[in-house]
């Protein structure tokens, strides 16, 4: 088959959801039913085929994104399995970074949760097309209505409704096609593998009218011809429909919404149908873009295997030692033993091996093709968010962006022999995580590893023991804080001395003021008399802005501050950029005692599913802990209690949750912004 014809037949997809909402369930039964696994894991058996990682099969949850291959009618699906929690938001980042189009997963109960709204958003900033799944149907408390109504109240998007459900709860025996006018139902014996299309049963026939009727008007918005053919009431079947959704889904005008429930094996048949109908192929992604890494030029790639090699490595992972490298492959092919170029690093590396991945298994290749998603071995430099690219024809591509640790612990070597062990591994784990950091603290000694929150960093302690064999004391969570000023000031900074029989002089004067939370930090050359040449302005600003990083309270980086350089003092005979950066650091240093700094600690959003009758237990909880209760929602028999609480507060939450609540109320919380803090650390 010509390359071209298998990329129209090849989808790089995501799943993405808030925790808890069915993702890798989904994921288990794609495989299932398209061949590739012959056996149905279970998340809570521990047995799903994505959560190969013990703490995964353990806890229950998806801890890395995992990637694998399956068929589907003649067509080639490339599929992520995406972390929910929020403590492995990277995880999707970097995913939807090198993918095509998303599944979103949304619990029928549930509805739309904030760390829905996260992935969603994660994928909107990529312009991701997306098809929308309402998961676990079957459970107490399913409302297929509300959670379409969440999704475009909440998500902001336009949902088309392709599917309806037959029943909820425990009646929920299958789905109605809104596109053939027909039942599907599902045989429960052969787990699902074997289902059948029917007439739609009398107790539906006027609700799927209704809303075939809304599917046609939405429809026939896009598209004149559709229109002409819906108001002479012309029958319009899949044919006429199917091509017009796949160009509004592609254009994100429109997001399809299919229904089912994946435990109970009903509805995924249909859903996989959806990604071979409505989602792009990597030939209906635009060209991407990058530059010239020396000369800054704009160059393009195009999705064939005749242009220059560009790919993107997005995930970095230690296997048994071994240093697995993801790359999705933008244009062009590459072999194994091939050499390549790494623009950010600026080096060669040396292709050992290439692999298709299938969670954790591997299949070897000897070559592959643009828009292929694969893992290869020896690139020894090569870290997330490298480009990669033929030798000739250097391309630097957009990074991926990474997010800032929240949270830090110490940990320390229970012996002396695991010291150096334990610096290696660390090394190698931050290798494969942007958002995990370690450190030594120079007053204690003590190592300190930064996460995304709780669960990220005993995920990190879990695995030096096992992955690493090194046995380690893990101390209590600490909050990791930021500085900031709180009123303008102007200070000055003088260097003079004598280096190496070298005289070094230079007089620095700034501006400092503070900017609205969250705004960042800002540089402005302000010189307007000539006091400071331009050719030292941006040793100045070097000066200045690494002095940000290490705040003059407790030493934690200084945000949301606006540095100014008004003036100063040039002396030709002894000016040097060394004499300005210094001066420049002292002064901001200097200004900030003087500018009334203040500590600044996280606040996380945090959203408490509780049954009616604990409300008042867990509001009162929330009062202790000096949170700000935002809104209570009622939904059905529970209470959604939303509230923003300073996370130096919230360790230890989960127990005393299940406390308040019996074990049935269910909590999530995500960074939400830095501000003030009341109480010293």
């Amino acid at each position: 088959m010509p390359a071209s014809k298998w990329l129209q037949r090849t989808r790089n997809i995501g799943i993405i959801a808030h925790i808890d909402a069915g993702k890798t369930t989904v994921t288990e039964r794609i495989l299932y039913y398209t061949g590739k696994s012959h056996k149905m894991g279970e998340v809570h058996d521990g047995e799903a085929v994505m959560d190969w990682m013990e703490q995964e099969q353990e806890r229950g949850i998806t801890i890395t994104s995992a990637v694998t291959t399956c068929l589907w009618r003649d067509h080639e699906l490339h599929l992520i399995d995406t972390p929910g929690h929020v403590d492995f938001t990277i995880e999707v980042e970097r995913s939807l970074r090198v993918l095509d189009g998303a599944i979103g997963v949304f619990c029928a109960v549930g509805g739309v949760e904030p760390q829905s709204e996260t992935v969603w958003h994660q994928a909107d900033k990529y312009q991701i097309p997306k098809i929308a799944f309402i998961n676990k149907m079957d459970r107490l408390g399913a409302d297929f209505d509300s959670t379409v109504r969440q999704i475009r109240e909440k998500l902001g998007a336009t949902p088309l409704v392709l599917q309806m459900p037959m029943g909820a709860e425990v009646d929920f025996t299958g789905v109605i096609d809104l596109l053939r006018q027909q039942a599907v139902r599902w045989d429960d014996a052969s787990l699902g593998l074997v289902y059948e299309f029917m007439p739609i049963p009398e107790p539906y026939v006027e609700e799927a009218t209704t809303r075939r009727t809304q599917l046609l008007e939405t429809v026939a918005e896009i598209d004149d011809t559709l229109m002409e053919k819906y108001l002479a009431d012309e029958t319009l079947g899949p044919r006429d429909l199917v091509p017009l959704i796949r160009q509004a889904a592609l254009q994100l005008d429109l997001v399809p919404v299919l229904c089912g429930s994946a435990l109970k094996n009903k509805g995924i048949q249909p859903l996989l149908d959806a990604i071979v109908d409505l989602l792009p192929s990597p030939l209906d992604v635009k060209a991407v873009v990058g530059h010239h890494p020396v000369s800054g030029e704009e160059e393009t790639r195009f999705c064939s295997d005749s242009e220059p090699f560009a790919g993107l490595a997005f995930k970095v992972h230690m296997d048994q030692g071994r240093k697995l490298t993801y790359v999705r492959l933008y244009s062009g092919s590459v072999a194994a033993g091939s050499e390549i170029y790494n623009g950010n690093k600026q080096q060669r590396e040396k292709i050992a091996r290439i692999f298709q991945m299938h969670a954790n298994k591997r299949e070897r290749r000897t070559r592959v093709g643009a828009g292929q998603i694969v893992a290869m071995v020896g690139l020894k430099r090569t870290g997330t968010g490298d480009t990669l690219c033929d030798p000739e024809h250097p391309i630097l591509l957009e990074r991926i962006e990474s997010f800032e640790p929240v949270i830090s612990i110490a940990v320390e070597p229970r012996s002396r022999a695991d010291e150096e062990k334990t610096l290696l591994a660390l090394e190698k784990l931050a290798e494969e995580d942007p958002t995990f950091r370690f450190h030594q603290d120079p007053d204690t000694g003590q190592t300190i590893i930064s996460g995304m929150g709780e669960l990220h960093l005993d995920i990190v302690a879990n695995r030096l023991r096992r992955e690493y064999s090194v046995q380690v004391n893990v101390g209590k969570p600490q909050v990791v804080y930021r500085e900031t000023i709180s009123q303008a000031v102007e200070a000055d900074g003088i260097f003079d001395r004598e280096i190496a029989g070298v005289a070094h002089y230079a007089q620095v004067e700034l501006h400092l003021e503070a900017r609205e939370r969250g705004k960042g930090n800002l540089f402005r050359d302000l010189v307007r008399d000539g006091s400071i040449p331009p050719s030292f302005i941006s040793a100045i600003e070097e000066g200045a802005m690494e002095s940000l990083d290490s705040g003059v309270i407790a030493g934690y980086p200084m945000v949301d501050v606006e540095v100014a350089v008004i003036g100063g003092v040039f002396k030709e005979q002894a000016a040097s950029e060394l004499a300005f950066k210094v001066a420049a650091s002292t002064a901001l240093q200097e200004g900030c005692r003087q500018a009334q700094p203040q500590l600044l600690e996280p606040i996380m959003a945090v959203e408490v599913i509780v049954p009616e009758e604990f409300t008042g237990e867990v509001i009162n909880d929330l009062n202790t802990r000096k949170g700000k209760i935002e809104g209570v929602l009622t939904k059905s028999s529970v209470k959604i209690i939303q509230a923003t609480v300073a996370l130096s507060r919230m360790f230890g939450y989960s127990t005393a949750l299940r406390s308040a609540s019996q074990g049935r109320a269910t909590f999530t919380m995500q960074f939400s912004h830095y501000d003030s803090l009341v109480e010293k650390p």
